[in-house]
Parts: structure tokens; C-alpha cells; sequence
């Protein structure tokens, strides 16, 4: 079995570098998630990663307690709705 090297255009090669570097990983990783999900999946998956970075480094986020505690009030009263709707 042989085995054939593929090449990728210039562009996309520039492309999954930036990516690798953004994320932190190595761009033969990189090429395997676009390759699976496409540039513009993978691009915004890092953008939103690193917005998330930055709200948890700057405390802007909410303890999962909280949320919890929230989504079960807010399933609570939707019973309670759908109870005194029937």
C-alpha cells in the first residue's frame, strides 16, 4: 500500500495555522476538527471559547447553583401552569 500525500491550497493551510495558534493546539489537531466540522464552525467555536475565557476570568459568570436552582423555579411554575390550565 502506498501512501499519497495530499496537498492543501496556501490559503487553507494560513487558515488552520491561525486556528492551531488560536486555540492552542497543533495544526495537524486543527485539520482534523475542520475537517470534521468546516472553517467556519471551528472559527466560531474558538471565538465564543475565548469570549467564555474571558467572562469567567473577569467574574461575569453565574454559579451553577444559581442556574440549578432557576431552571428548576421555572419548571416548578410550568407545571403548575399546565395543572391549573386543565
Amino acid at each position: 500500500m502506498t501512501t499519497t500525500e495530499i496537498q492543501l491550497p496556501k490559503v487553507a493551510q494560513t487558515r488552520i495555522s491561525q486556528l492551531a495558534h488560536a486555540s492552542g493546539r497543533s495544526p495537524a489537531a486543527m485539520l482534523r476538527f475542520v475537517l470534521r466540522d468546516g472553517f467556519d464552525a471551528v472559527e466560531l467555536s474558538i471565538k465564543e471559547n475565548a469570549q467564555a475565557d474571558e467572562q469567567f476570568a473577569a467574574g461575569a459568570t453565574v454559579p451553577h447553583a444559581d442556574v440549578m436552582r432557576d431552571a428548576l423555579s421555572t419548571v416548578h411554575q410550568a407545571k403548575q401552569q399546565a395543572q391549573t390550565a386543565t
